[in-house]
């Protein structure tokens, strides 16, 4: 079991990040968009808890900037039909506190607005898994510059890569950090 990391970041991109390590390993590691959104430049120093999942096809690395998010990502694979690759789509779209109270509270239209979940789903998710988070915070998260801007270009049907590249382009542009602002000025990134 590989519990965490801690290396150098050398590749950073929504797709999958690679930490080498001291002993001279890259590894290939994806994360969810709010602990990618955190991560510093290529070349600094990283640490991530992480999260091996070994399937017959493949062995993959998940990672995480705290334990409480890996726990949640832990518990959510424990849901019937939630997988690791769902299991990070909700912690990309929701985060880990929001998640946990979207659970608890059965709130089924925040868990159904994942790309992956319908109603039906996310009522499985709810009923396996609402008693088995109390142990974990619920409070709401203070979100980044971008954050909700980039979830509304998600909504509006564009990859998670592509809504985060528009969203940092249009905040290295010098954009207001309002979401509307954030919105338009990424939309028109990405219709060019």
């Amino acid at each position: 079991m590989i519990a965490s990391l801690r290396g150098t970041l050398v590749l950073r991109d929504p797709t999958g990040i690679v930490v080498d390590t001291s002993g001279g390993t890259g590894y290939l590691i994806e994360v969810p968009l709010g602990v990618f959104e955190r991560l510093p430049a290529a070349g600094a120093s990283v640490q991530l808890y992480t999260e091996l999942v070994v399937r017959e096809d493949a062995w993959s690395l998940y990672g995480f900037d705290g334990v409480t998010e890996r726990a949640v990502f832990r518990r959510l694979m424990a849901a019937s039909g939630v997988g690791p690759r769902l299991a990070l789509a909700i912690l990309s779209a929701l985060g880990p506190e929001r998640t946990v109270r979207a659970i608890r509270d059965k709130d089924l239209a925040a868990l159904a607005s994942v790309s992956g979940i319908g109603r039906k789903k996310a009522e499985r998710i709810a009923l396996e898994l609402g008693d088995r988070l109390d142990d974990l915070p619920a409070a709401e998260p203070t979100p980044s510059p971008g954050t909700d801007a980039v979830r509304y270009v998600i909504a509006l049907g564009y990859s998670a890569a592509t809504a985060d590249v528009a969203v940092r382009a249009a905040l290295d542009a010098g954009t207001t950090q309002d979401t509307a602002a954030l919105v338009a000025r990424a939309l028109q990134l990405v219709r060019k």
